[in-house]
């Protein structure tokens, strides 16, 4: 699964993590492969799921699912 950088930069910045997310601009690519850079999400606690999961209830605000 592609994610776009910035829903990871706002996952950690929602959880107060204000500086992994300064270090995760710099090294996280603008699409993040959870396959590709699973090593680098979890450097940063991110676990792709997670991300899932926050997408999908995005997607039921707006009904898309």
């Amino acid at each position: 699964m592609q994610v776009d950088k910035d829903k990871i930069l706002g996952l950690l910045r929602s959880r107060g993590e204000h500086e992994k997310a300064a270090q995760a601009e710099q090294e996280l690519p603008d699409k993040v492969d959870d396959q590709e850079h699973g090593g680098l999400l979890a450097k940063f606690g991110v676990d792709p799921k997670e991300i899932l999961g926050k997408l999908g209830r995005l997607g039921d605000m707006f009904g898309k699912r």
